[in-house]
């Protein structure tokens, strides 16, 4: 006898869902060679169904590397899919074990949702839609059906605790105080006069960045003499970089920059054949947040890591009773 999964849990889960992508269910990738990709418990899982499933993915992948790392770049996320398609088919397999049974009205009235937000009420340009991608309307109504199956069947097996202990967010704190810090930047300024060793003229252009020094510190304006002197690409905007983070200069070069007070200049800085000079017009950041102000904060991730962490208990023990074979 069929029992229906508690009316609650699928509730919930309906609220998680977001609106649709018209382009989700595309397959989006011009491959047409198909075949099985993994067997669990005799269920197959197909190659399209993974390329369907990272198409949006594999199009920005695409946009972003070329050869041998578009390869690597576009194994990984296929990887990725694959191991998520056999947990979603682990799960369904589950629901099914289980005698559980999602009411029809809960799957109409959920057409009716993407209907009305995702094609303002317009039934026949939806059904188009479908039609332009391949699908029909059963099929499409399976996969909702199977989302609204997964995400009940995850509220169900994956039992939270609502409130993280005061013990372990002090710990998080203690352990994490860098996501709790501002990023650390300066608004920077610099001259960079080449040495020319190579040349025989370190001698010169030491005698230069010294001149260029002293007027520096005589009042001479900074943002002219980069422009005068400066053979920095940043030269005909005064030796003007904005606003940087650490990580941005050389290691040596950052050192100075971070540690100047803004509207100071620095000594001569020689530093891989060439001297520069470093004015920092401004900073801000590298400010920690309270541990008072970052505990709402802390709680939600630690929740969230638990359930992942539960999510990934219940899942494998779902992979050890379960035949599955990859190809």
């Amino acid at each position: 006898m069929m029992r229906q999964i508690p009316i609650a849990l699928i509730s919930a889960c309906l609220l998680n869902f977001s609106p649709i992508c018209r382009a989700a269910y595309a397959a989006g990738d011009p491959e047409v060679v198909d075949g099985v990709a993994a067997v669990v418990n005799g269920d197959v899982i197909t190659f399209s169904q993974v390329r369907g499933l990272v198409a949006p993915r594999e199009k920005l992948l695409r946009a972003q590397f070329n050869g041998e790392e578009l390869i690597k770049k576009v194994k990984e996320v296929r990887q990725a899919a694959l191991r998520d398609l056999i947990d979603r088919q682990l799960i369904i397999q589950a629901f099914k074990k289980e005698n559980y049974q999602i009411p029809d009205h809960f799957v109409e009235d959920r057409m009716h949702d993407i209907i009305r937000t995702d094609f303002g009420g317009d039934r026949n340009t939806f059904i188009k839609t479908l039609e332009a991608q391949n699908f029909t309307m059963g099929e499409f109504k399976k996969m909702e059906t199977e989302k609204m199956i997964v995400q009940a069947m995850r509220s169900k097996n994956v039992k939270l605790n609502s409130i993280a202990s005061p013990a372990k967010v002090d710990e998080y704190y203690k352990a994490h105080r860098e996501e709790f810090t501002s990023k650390e930047q300066v608004k920077l300024r610099l001259i960079m006069i080449p040495s020319h060793a190579s040349d025989g003229n370190a001698a010169a252009q030491k005698a230069m960045a010294d001149e260029i020094f002293g007027k520096l510190v005589n009042g001479a304006e900074f943002e002219r003499m980069a422009q005068l002197y400066s053979e920095d690409s940043t030269r005909e905007h005064g030796g003007d970089w904005g606003w940087i983070e650490r990580k941005t200069l050389a290691g040596p070069l950052e050192k100075v920059a971070f540690s100047l007070t803004p509207g100071k200049i620095s000594n001569i800085v020689e530093f891989s054949g060439n001297y520069y000079i470093l004015k920092v017009e401004d900073k801000h950041g590298g400010d920690t947040k309270k541990l008072a102000d970052a505990r709402v904060e802390i709680e939600k991730k630690l929740i969230q890591l638990e359930a992942q962490k539960l999510q990934e208990k219940w899942l494998a023990s779902l992979r050890s009773k379960a035949y599955i074979k990859t190809f």
